[in-house]
């Protein structure tokens, strides 16, 4: 099976199909396993950016978390259902940990601008203790996903807080206050990454933020290649391939500037119905500017 590390480059949610036609005998479980063992070269690439730009207990967080073999494989399998079972975007360890990244983006263009947290506004907590509970939330928001769509926010919690309380309890195993504080924190933000369930902290409000930015076409590439024909919904997919980039900056005017740039116009469609409803529910919404265009013509500010 020395092939498969080259195929999964390529397409790895067609590994199961080929591998259960080319070997017969082969079990679902035997395929699936050496699937989750894997690592795509994006994957891995994101997990070294990751670690080199985090510190202190939140690298730590980061390093328990990239390396827990239960969570990628929640992270794989969820994957599985989002692409191959129901013929979503990508729901995975990829997006989980782009969504990771912008988050800790933003909460580094918030803080430089000296915007207090919850935690640090009501004295519980410090802007390390933030970034913990923010990067949880944004590492782990879609393992629900794992089980089905439908309110997989929710479902992400009865699932992840064995997991949170694990971690927490490494990495701060003298302060059971902190330890409660930052797991119902990270399970605001998990269970608020909709935009259906009201959330009320600044903390929560960045993995709305976060994850609504994660548009960019890679997210739709495995989706397009394994579409047999046309059905309703497709249009997420088809708009989001025409998102070029998206960069998350300082703002001329408010800390953050996002600025989105598509190919065609339908990208518009990811701004306007994920994305901008994201920021309208998030409580860090009054300092982000909102920016897109199709490359080449006038770019249109939203916020």
């Amino acid at each position: 099976m020395e092939w498969l590390p080259l195929l999964f480059i390529f397409n790895p949610l067609r590994l199961i199909d080929l591998c259960m036609r080319s070997f017969p005998s082969f079990s679902f479980c035997l395929v699936y396993s050496t699937l989750c063992s894997m690592k795509s070269p994006k994957e891995e690439a994101l997990n070294r950016k990751l670690l080199s730009s985090l510190k202190g207990k939140t690298r730590a967080v980061a390093e328990i978390l990239i390396n827990d073999k239960e969570i990628r494989s929640l992270q794989e399998y969820a994957n599985i259902v989002s692409i191959k079972r129901l013929g979503f975007n990508d729901h995975g360890p990829v997006h989980m940990r782009k969504v990771a990244q912008n988050a800790m983006r933003i909460v580094d263009l918030l803080s430089a601008k000296g915007i207090k947290f919850n935690l640090e506004q009501e004295e519980i907590g410090t802007l390390e203790d933030s970034r913990v509970a923010i990067f949880l939330s944004a590492f782990l928001h879609d393992i629900g996903m794992s089980v089905g769509r439908q309110h997989h926010e929710q479902i992400s919690i009865h699932l992840l807080v064995p997991v949170i309380n694990r971690v927490l309890e490494r990495v701060y195993n003298d302060d059971v206050n902190k330890r409660v504080i930052l797991r119902s924190l990270a399970i605001e933000g998990i269970i608020g990454h909709m935009a259906v369930h009201k959330i009320h902290s600044l903390e929560a409000g960045v993995i709305l933020v976060a994850d609504g930015c994660d548009m960019e076409r890679g997210r739709a590439r495995i989706p397009m290649l394994l579409k047999a024909e046309s059905r309703v919904g497709d249009i997420h997919k088809y708009s989001a391939s025409e998102i070029k980039r998206v960069s998350i900056t300082e703002g001329r005017e408010k800390p953050v500037r996002i600025m989105i740039e598509m190919t065609a116009s339908v990208g518009f469609f990811q701004v306007e119905e994920v994305l901008i409803p994201k920021i309208m529910s998030s409580p860090i919404r009054e300092h982000i500017e909102l920016h897109a265009g199709v490359i080449g013509r006038d770019t249109k500010r939203y916020l």
